[in-house]
């Protein structure tokens, strides 16, 4: 990181950091969009939790303020680059320096530390003092798109941005560990907004398997805003009793819906009408 900065300064490194989130954002998001919500759209439409999309113009929101959100995530990582060059953080450059399985912890640590982080603070967003002032954007998209995964109020991509300058200020991270952890969340934060279920019908019933949060339980929260706080997992959840009560349920429900079947009939008449 350091030794990036001094070769091509700090301007040109927020530029580049913020070209790779672009690329990280694009690819994820454009990936999800074109494949679930455009080529295979008729195909899956019976796993639409909602039973319908939103309209057009609520991506171009979600676009907007995603784009606000990056820039302030590029900026937290310059903030980052800044206090490793004063020692104050625990980034090390050596695997060898805690070995591999240290490695793989570290990323787990990671993953586990965001989703405590993630809730609490997502909880406290939702209090009545902070909720216009810094959710509601992201609640505009109360039917999402994978678009909605960084659309944020500036405030609230501030608090988003803040996981990573905390951990490193006493866990030991290699770039790796990072770098990985940035593409699971990602990931992940896409396919809660992907408004389509594609988890298997038996994911709730593993008791294994379902303490990690489907899309359903996510898209919930942005239909009734008051519950299913948690990102990955369905433990801090659990927990504090947030899950709404018709959680499992409605997973159930969509889930199990068959496809629909249209005759060549039906089609051609669709075909002549244009639909």
């Amino acid at each position: 990181m350091n030794e990036i900065t001094d070769q091509i300064g700090y301007t040109a490194y927020y530029f580049l950091t913020l070209g790779i989130l672009w690329f990280r954002y694009i690819l994820m998001a454009g990936i999800a969009y074109i494949f679930i919500w455009v080529i295979f759209k008729d195909k899956l439409k019976h796993k639409i939790i909602q039973k319908k999309l939103p309209e057009k113009d609520k991506i171009s929101y979600e676009l907007k303020y995603s784009a606000i959100t990056l820039l302030i995530f590029a900026a937290s990582g310059i903030l980052v680059v800044l206090m490793k060059k004063a020692g104050w953080t625990f980034i090390y450059d050596k695997v060898e320096d805690y070995g591999v399985p240290y490695l793989l912890f570290s990323i787990v640590a990671l993953i586990f530390l965001h989703d405590t982080y993630f809730y609490w603070t997502h909880r406290l967003m939702h209090h009545p003092l902070l909720f216009k002032r810094m959710h509601l954007v992201h609640h505009k998209s109360t039917n999402p798109s994978p678009w909605a995964a960084f659309s944020f109020h500036p405030y609230e991509a501030v608090v988003e941005a803040g996981i990573v300058p905390l951990v490193i200020l006493f866990l030991p991270v290699h770039t790796t560990a990072l770098v990985v952890f940035f593409f699971y969340s990602n990931f992940l934060n896409v396919l809660g907004h992907l408004s389509f279920e594609l988890f298997p019908k038996g994911f709730i019933e593993n008791r294994i398997l379902r303490l990690h949060n489907s899309t359903t339980h996510h898209n919930m929260h942005h239909k009734y805003f008051n519950c299913n706080y948690s990102l990955y997992f369905n433990i801090w959840d659990r927990i504090m009793g947030t899950n709404h009560e018709n959680y499992f349920d409605t997973f159930r429900e969509v889930t199990h819906r068959e496809p629909e079947v249209v005759g060549e009939a039906s089609l051609r008449e669709v075909k002549v009408q244009g639909i």
